[in-house]
């Protein structure tokens, strides 16, 4: 079936002179700038496109510099020594100086399959494609029309097909062609509608809108990969609290993180509140140029389904951390199936909720051997996030918070009796319901090395 006709859109040029727009040079990367040249100066047509131009055009500063190009991955190779060909499903040319990799794509085309590509549909989805085409044909093939305006560097125009430069100015996000369609070729541009509308603070417009709740399901056959792909963009990217609202909002956010969305459905609003504060956190270490980890996010955003799961087995007469344990395993194995979540931030995840119930064991020997856990001052700020839980949890954050300021001789001298710092809080939970346990003496009644 031919593309343009299932896509239901027909271009139109509109050129933007360069005295109607913000975009300059020196907000572009002298990467993407040489690629662009080099391309025009081989007699190819090149264009900076998509969501650099949007950007851009909104004052913003990208990090990534994509190009559409005349040129084919092959021709794009001839051109460049440090360039590299990717992808079977869309075939790139990625040309890479230094740390940065300029992605440049080949016009992609609406007819039929032909002797210049392949493409492979099954039930409406793209599974392959390589088609090359027109630039007008390219425009009408991407997703939103705010993705889908070209930079031209031999004028400094911005040349606009599909209606983007109207929908940036109204902050608005349409889909090209019918969104059904669209959304059927690759479900994922569900979650790209939310992330985008979260980051750019746009309004989705309600034709795009309109196929979540029938199609969503289709996120469930969506690759794992690409979702924990788009899952790091959408919260680690400096807008995760809006991203996090957007999901709920559009009603996606159980096709992504179905453990979440159960354990906020039961109505627990410390859970809520332990949710948002870690995603703002996380925008906030983003926005100072911090480092964020997958692992501490996807531990706070599972946290309330594998408490809730440890506590009913505890409940049952499971012992505590082989209930901790098991809870973690399922949570995880289950998320995994939508999220491929690589292994090493699922064994921190798991830490991080382990050490939980050992803040509670506050006797000298285990407080020093805590302290020495290498994932102690990520579960510490997990506990600080876990504070409106209860008053218990609260003041154990504050003791550990004041327990590490002190000198390990004090808070050894303190956790031995002899101290002036205020006992230690006994924190016991309804979401821990942790079992009471003897303080262990050696026969000669001194505390064991730290």
């Amino acid at each position: 079936m031919n593309l343009k006709a299932r896509n239901d859109a027909t271009p139109s040029l509109r050129i933007i002179p360069r005295e109607q727009h913000v975009i300059s040079r020196k907000n572009i990367s002298k990467a993407a700038l040489r690629v662009l040249y080099r391309l025009n100066e081989a007699g190819y047509t090149a264009y900076l496109v998509g969501g650099a131009v949007r950007d851009l055009l909104l004052g913003g500063h990208p990090k990534d510099f994509d190009v559409a190009t005349s040129a084919t991955p092959e021709e794009v190779k001839k051109l460049f020594r440090n360039c590299r060909l990717i992808g079977r499903r869309f075939r790139l040319a990625h040309v890479v100086y230094g740390q940065e990799i300029i992605e440049v794509a080949t016009f992609r085309g609406t007819g039929e399959e032909d002797g210049d590509g392949d493409r492979h549909i099954v039930d409406g989805r793209i599974v392959r494609d390589n088609v090359w085409g027109t630039i007008e044909e390219d425009a009408i093939r991407r997703d939103f029309r705010v993705n889908a305006l070209y930079y031209d560097i031999s004028d400094f125009s911005v040349r606009d097909y599909v209606g983007g430069m109207q929908d940036v100015e109204n902050r608005v996000l349409h889909l090209i062609g019918d969104p059904a369609t669209r959304y059927r070729e690759d479900p994922v541009r569900m979650l790209r509608a939310a992330r985008l509308a979260a980051k750019l603070n746009f309004r989705i417009d309600a034709a795009a809108a309109a196929p979540f709740e029938e199609l969503g399901p289709l996120l469930l056959d969506a690759a794992p990969a690409r979702l924990f792909d788009e899952s790091l963009k959408m919260f680690l990217g400096g807008h995760g609290l809006k991203s996090f609202h957007m999901l709920e909002q559009c009603g996606l956010l159980k096709f992504l993180l179905p453990a979440t969305a159960r354990a906020l459905k039961r109505g627990d609003k410390a859970l809520r509140g332990l949710i948002e504060q870690g995603l703002a956190n996380t925008d906030a270490r983003v926005a100072e140029g911090k480092s964020v980890t997958p692992a501490f996010l996807f531990a706070v955003l599972l946290w309330g389904e594998v408490r809730d799961l440890a506590h009913a087995w505890m409940v049952k007469g499971v012992e505590d951390s082989v209930a901790w344990t098991r809870a973690a395993t399922h949570v995880v194995a289950e998320q995994c199936q939508r999220v491929a979540i690589p292994r090493r931030f699922t064994i921190t995840m798991e830490e991080i909720w382990s050490l939980q119930p050992r803040f509670e064991q506050v006797q000298r020997k285990r407080v020093f051997r805590l302290m020495a856990h290498p994932r102690f001052r990520a579960a510490f700020d997990f506990l600080l996030l876990r504070a409106a839980e209860s008053p218990a949890i609260h003041e154990l954050g504050e003791w550990w918070a004041h327990a590490q300021q002190l000198p390990h001789e004090t808070l050894a001298a303190a956790l031995s009796g002899s101290g002036a710092v205020p006992e230690a809080p006994v924190a016991t939970t309804a979401s821990t319901a942790p079992r009471k346990r003897r303080r262990r003496r050696k026969p000669n009644g001194k505390s064991g090395a730290a």
